[in-house]
């Protein structure tokens, strides 16, 4: 038979562990074992390695081409359109700065599945490359800025009218399903232009935009 004191004891760490159940002190811990994604770590770890490898060849690109060596833009079409994959990399601090979602093209169809890319005029695709973004001026979707194709992959982008600019049908923020498309034009949303703006519009020096796969 057991001791009272023992017996009192046992009801106390009882009515603790009820007690702290309730302040919910261990069910904070579940959500980090049966919530986490690991898959979906991976792919975010991933991207950031992968665009902090292109900006280190960015880097050498800037410095030899005289463009801004503190910022430039990096595109992975290989992400969901529906996830950020519009980034503004910081040199100096060798890190991502900011993202944002940003659109591909459909190719001339209703709906383009998966990716397809092109350079030929009216081809309505997004083109492969590094591209020098010009000046900004007002066109068809109010504040835009040109683009000029630095690579055999993107060299008729000027000529395609492929523009950095904002549209509505671009959401704010991350979404679960596929977002719209343009004809060619990397399109960001109204808020995240306004973020890119004084990036571009300040820089003494060329703004680097690189679209990869």
């Amino acid at each position: 038979m057991l001791k009272p004191k023992i017996l009192l004891l046992i009801f106390f760490l009882v009515l603790s562990f009820a007690w702290l159940s309730g302040f919910g002190v261990f069910k904070r811990f579940k959500p980090l074992r049966a919530d986490t994604n690991p898959t979906a770590y991976k792919l975010e770890h991933s991207s950031f390695e992968k665009a902090r490898s292109k900006a280190a060849e960015a880097r050498q690109f800037v410095i030899k081409k005289g463009y801004n060596d503190v910022i430039c833009f990096l595109v992975d079409m290989s992400l969901p359109s529906g996830q950020n994959r519009f980034f503004v990399y910081n040199f100096k601090r060798d890190t991502l700065q900011n993202s944002g979602l940003v659109t591909h093209g459909r190719c001339n169809e209703l709906w383009l599945e998966g990716r397809k890319y092109g350079n030929t005029v009216g081809c309505g695709c997004t083109s492969l490359g590094k591209y020098k973004v010009g000046y900004g001026y007002s066109g068809r979707f109010g504040l835009a800025y040109k683009l000029y194709g630095l690579d055999k992959t993107n060299s008729n982008a000027f000529k395609r009218y492929v523009v950095l600019h904002a549209h509505d049908c671009v959401p704010e923020t991350e979404v679960k399903e596929e977002i719209c498309q343009s004809d060619g034009c990397p399109t960001v949303s109204p808020g995240f232009l306004q973020q890119l703006k004084p990036i571009i519009d300040r820089s003494e020096k060329p703004v680097l935009l690189w679209i990869y796969e």
